[in-house]
């Protein structure tokens, strides 16, 4: 298995000039690392005018391995060539490195960058990758893959103390700043002509010659490869170490490379925003930083958020009487650590009453908006502590908890509720604290604590009678000052104090059933399956020509296909069978197929937008204005992966693919909807429109500085008057709620859901030139929201 590491950019507040000054300092050893010995110039290129300097060496290096592995292996060193590409023009140093010792049994590569800083140029910027591939090595391959891993990362950790020990040398010995490189008289004219002949420059290639051997030419200049994917993204696009550190915590250089490729991966497939860091980093932990595991879940989690509408729960939650006037539970200041604390008097509280009074749906939901609450405050104790804070404490108190909380029904519904809180909220419990646990207590533990993760339950710590009073109980977690005083403490819990919920309340079971069937069907996307040779298709009646469809759909399983055809004729629309197996109803098993068997394409319909492939995991939105009136039909198909061409065998990647699939089959999550074009206002560009992203859990992709805010919107309240909304250009798309918000709708903004905005005009808003976006416009004043790369209109 290939192991790769992606480092985050790592900032010196340190001139360009005087790092290089710094790193020329370690050749040809440095004493700072043991390991390496030595180092000697192989093949060496200037340029005329001294701007571009490439240096080609082999590095001698002890590897710290066990002597009986070395006499095994028949080496004392190890050999790394290394070459260095440092341009003065454009202030920047490549290095390229890879091992010559072993080179057919281990394949190791390293990149490298120094680069001006976007934002300062008396600032330097650093990132690294690297990759490991161990072929085989006399049976050692697990071994020598520790050691290489322990190696490497201890060498990473030193890599900025280097710096900054020489650039301390450096300032002890006068120098504390140097020129940067310029031009030749001669030269400077001519880079100043074409400098008005193209207002961009582009980055210089230095020039460099790989053999196909490997090896590097000696002969002439040397050209240097193409540089790393890795490398070659926008700076905005990346974390620096700085901003992990404050907001993220200190992690290993493993454990950063493990958050930089999950995002990276979820830039690639949610477009324009994806989860916040603190949320990646709580799955990669809830999975031990495996990143295949934590993708898994978290997409699963995304999906489940976008389906129910979790993102606006906050917003559109509003709890009944009944969970205000009896359900014990509430936030109450923070503990020494700086997490918010959740106090649950969950003794005191009537369990059977208020699931006959609510249902278990409705309890669901409100502790759903409770844990993101947590959320919410946790990102704001981490700006008020100056220190990272991502989880919380709850405190929990026992007393009067009898058998009557052991209610068959009650435990049901909490075991669901703890269920769906660990799926989609890992990491998220700090602590808890359980407060005067009875006799009847271990019972329920017994029930209960098969369900929970083993890293949440390691957080448990739980007393009985009055042990939480003495050393090693609250005190030593929770202020003095802000211990409940329904715990002998002196600060006024507001929590509620619970008791029996009336039988007046109690609703049948039938309300309850169907209570809880709108809780969770409030949702405008619907679920379908789709089979190999069996895709799921939908019919869309388009009566007006220049009517737009819009689609906005998750691929949660699988490969699928995305095609749109157009028919003048109705298809047969078969019954679909909805039961399962055993009778259930089963909406995610949904699979209808509309085109005729006998039809021919180019004859009894045609496709009038191109194939789309969608990977696993992706969210796609995009919209088709229509030519022709007449029957439109949307496919997702199964699909297939393309056999070798070179050979009838299937490759190996095939095979694993095929078999990640079970059963040849894909599950996606969509939603349609029919917009006149006199009402669009979204983007024309069909298929390729827009991806989808996470309101309250995603941030734009900016710069790493700003990685931590949540929107690119502005969230100032704008304060609703009758005059405001005729002053905005459609004003018809806009709602107002009892809190003052705007609400806009799908066709406002071209997409297909609602989204919930705070908007204060004027609000300039900066997307992808290729989205083309409403603008809000003041009667007679600018507009409110201008496009990236061209002008307000």
């Amino acid at each position: 298995m290939v192991q790769k590491y992606q480092s985050p950019v790592r900032v010196y507040k340190n001139s360009f000039e005087m790092i290089m000054a710094a790193y020329q300092r370690r050749f040809p050893t440095c004493h700072l690392i043991p390991m390496f010995v030595g180092s000697d110039i192989m093949n060496e290129y200037k340029s005329e005018d001294g701007a571009v300097h490439v240096v080609e060496r082999r590095c001698k290096l002890d590897v710290d391995a066990p002597r009986l592995l070395k006499k095994i292996a028949g080496v004392d060193y190890v050999y790394f060539i290394q070459k260095n590409s440092l341009n003065r023009r454009d202030r920047t140093l490549h290095i390229e490195a890879h091992n010559e010792t072993f080179a057919s049994r281990i394949v190791i590569h390293e990149y490298c960058c120094y680069t001006v800083h976007p934002d300062n140029d008396d600032w330097t910027c650093f990132e690294q990758s690297a990759s490991l591939d161990i072929k085989s090595f006399f049976g050692f391959e697990s071994t020598v893959e520790k050691i290489a891993m322990k190696q490497y990362t201890s060498n990473i950790k030193k890599g900025k103390e280097i710096i900054e020990y020489y650039l301390k040398q450096m300032e002890e010995e006068g120098i504390t700043q140097l020129p940067r490189w310029t031009p030749a008289p001669k030269e400077l004219q001519e880079c100043q002509t074409s400098t008005s002949t193209h207002s961009v420059s582009p980055a210089l290639n230095i020039p460099t010659i790989t053999c196909t051997d490997g090896n590097s030419s000696r002969d002439g200049p040397p050209t240097s490869s193409s540089p790393p994917e890795a490398l070659s993204s926008t700076p905005d696009d990346k974390l620096d170490a700085d901003y992990i550190k404050r907001y993220l915590g200190d992690l290993t250089p493993l454990q950063e490379s493990c958050l930089i490729r999950l995002r990276q991966w979820l830039q690639e497939t949610h477009k324009g925003k994806i989860p916040k860091d603190e949320h990646i980093l709580r799955f990669l932990r809830a999975r031990d930083f495996n990143i295949d595991k934590s993708r898994e879940l978290l997409c699963q989690s995304l999906t489940w958020r976008k389906q129910h509408q979790v993102d606006y729960l906050l917003n559109t939650w509003n709890p009944p009487q009944v969970l205000h006037d009896y359900y014990a539970g509430g936030w109450h200041h923070h503990d020494k650590d700086g997490r918010p604390l959740y106090v649950l008097r969950l003794g005191q509280m009537d369990t059977k009453g208020l699931v006959r009074a609510l249902g278990e749906e409705s309890l669901l939901r409100h502790v759903l908006s409770i844990n993101e609450e947590g959320l919410r405050r946790c990102e704001e104790n981490t700006n008020i502590f100056g220190r990272p804070i991502s989880s919380w404490t709850c405190l929990v108190d026992l007393e009067g908890l009898n058998m009557r909380h052991l209610w068959r029904p009650g435990v049901k519904a909490l075991l669901r509720i703890i269920e769906v809180v660990e799926a989609n909220y890992p990491e998220t419990l700090g602590r808890l604290l359980i407060l005067r646990a009875p006799r009847v207590f271990p019972v329920l533990w017994t029930l209960v604590s098969p369900f929970i993760d083993e890293n949440t339950r390691k957080k448990f710590l739980i007393y009985a009678g009055n042990d939480y009073q003495g050393p090693g109980g609250l005190i030593d977690y929770i202020d003095k000052e802000i211990i409940p005083d329904f715990l002998g403490g002196e600060c006024l819990c507001e929590v509620s104090e619970g008791g029996l919920v009336p039988k007046a309340l109690y609703r049948t079971p039938e309300e309850l059933e169907s209570e809880d069937i709108r809780l969770w069907t409030e949702t405008i996307y619907q679920s379908a399956s789709v089979f190999k040779g069996a895709p799921h298709e939908i019919l869309i009646q388009i009566v007006d020509a220049s009517s737009v469809i819009t689609w906005d759909f998750d691929v949660c399983k699988g490969d699928i296909i995305f095609n749109i055809y157009h028919s003048k004729r109705a298809p047969q629309v078969p019954k679909r069978d909805t039961l399962g197996a055993h009778g259930i109803t089963s909406p995610v098993c949904n699979n209808v197929q509309l085109i005729d068997k006998a039809w021919q394409l180019g004859r009894d319909y045609s496709m009038v937008e191109s194939p789309l492939t969608c990977k696993e995991g992706e969210s796609v939105q995009g919209s088709h204005v229509t030519r022709w009136p007449g029957f439109y039909i949307l496919q997702w198909k199964f699909h297939n992966m393309p056999a070798c061409a070179t050979s009838s065998l299937p490759r190996v990647d095939d095979v694993l693919a095929s078999l990640q699939v079970s059963s040849h089959k894909c599950k996606v999550m969509y939603y349609t909807e029919i917009i006149g074009s006199e009402d669009f206002r979204g983007s024309m560009t069909s298929l390729e429109s827009s991806h989808s992203g996470f309101s309250q859990l995603s941030a734009a992709t900016t710069s790493s500085s700003q990685s931590h805010s949540s929107s690119m919107v502005s969230r100032e309240p704008l304060p609703l008057s009758d005059s405001v909304l005729p002053s905005l250009t459609h004003p018809q798309d806009l709602k107002s709620n009892p809190d003052g918000l705007l609400r806009l709708s799908p066709s406002f903004w071209g997409q297909h859901f609602s989204t919930l905005y705070t908007l204060r005009p004027p609000v300039f808003l900066r997307w992808p030139p290729s989205w083309r976006l409403p603008f809000i416009r003041e009667a007679g004043g600018p507009a409110a929201i201008e496009m990236e790369g061209s002008d307000s209109t």
